[in-house]
């Protein structure tokens, strides 16, 4: 196996493990790792990852199997893990196992899983993962190529209208954020019509269809989704995500468009989300937060 460079030059040693959640993502970080010399372990969580992984070594693992994610680590001599894809609910209080490593950590992890929210959750498992001795790395550093650029990714860009539900829409991600609730809002004609809660961005977009369809949001105007990264996120884990559904969703939903953060953001199925969105006549657009001032 070739060891790929760390950030600070040198090489990394030990495996590379991919704890996969649900859809496509932890299939394109795979495939990219092998690509660059690695030999990548798929750890997929039970009632969580998809059946996809011909090809691959794989394993199962519970969520919150700390003990038998340890006991991988050392049978697999795993030393870098990356997480990634959904996952759709927390384990139960009778699902946690841990291990002496963790243990002095189980407390506030065990807060955390009942009380936290997902940032919160996340931090946590970075925390419990780096417990055992090894790093964990953000899905950008295995692809960088799946980040979000400032400005339109297709041929399509937001008009005056739909700047500013941009603007108005990414103060709203941002505040909700911030509390550690969700990423993403819609704003339609400057109001802020649905937040991004537990339920994710499709079924958010579901909503605002459905909204649309009794006549309570304007059929007139069409609004726009925005999906920023939490101001307090780890970017390893978790980070805004688009691709082909989140395009045919906003278009059912009657949305202009869609924003992410550059840089901030993961575009997956680029070319493939690029021709969607041109050929439902929305845009897609990158926007740079950083100075608060919109560079579409």
């Amino acid at each position: 196996m070739t060891a790929a460079a760390h950030r600070d030059g040198l090489p990394r040693t030990g495996r590379l493990a991919i704890i996969a959640g649900s859809g496509k993502l932890p299939l394109f970080l795979a495939e990219a790792a092998r690509d660059a010399g690695e030999d990548p372990i798929v750890l997929r969580l039970k009632n969580e990852a998809d059946d996809i992984w011909q090809g691959f070594d794989t394993a199962v693992i519970g969520v919150g199997d700390m003990a038998g994610l340890s006991a991988l680590f050392r049978q697999h001599d795993i030393r870098r893990v990356v997480m990634s894809g959904a996952v759709k609910r927390r384990p139960a209080f009778g699902e946690i196992r841990v291990n002496w490593k963790s243990l002095l950590k189980l407390p506030s992890a065990l807060k955390t899983l009942l009380a936290g929210g997902d940032d919160a959750v996340l931090r946590m498992v970075i925390a419990l993962i780096e417990a055992q001795g090894c790093e964990v790395l953000g899905a950008h550093e295995i692809l960088p190529g799946l980040l979000a650029t400032v400005g339109p990714l297709g041929t399509i860009s937001p008009d005056a209208d739909a700047l500013k539900d941009i603007d108005r829409a990414a103060d709203a991600a941002e505040t909700l954020g911030r509390l550690d609730v969700g990423q993403g809002a819609v704003a339609v004609g400057g109001r802020i019509v649905a937040l991004e809660g537990v339920e994710g961005t499709d079924a958010m977009l579901a909503r605002v269809k459905g909204l649309r369809s009794e006549g309570r949001i304007s059929q007139r105007r069409k609004g726009v989704l925005v999906k920023l990264c939490k101001p307090q996120q780890d970017l390893r884990a978790d980070l805004p995500t688009v691709g082909v559904s989140t395009v045919a969703n906003a278009k059912a939903a009657g949305l202009a468009g869609i924003a992410v953060e550059a840089g901030r953001a993961l575009v997956v199925e680029r070319e493939a989300m690029i021709a969607a969105a041109d050929a439902a006549g929305i845009f897609v657009v990158g926007i740079d937060r950083s100075n608060k001032e919109l560079q579409a």
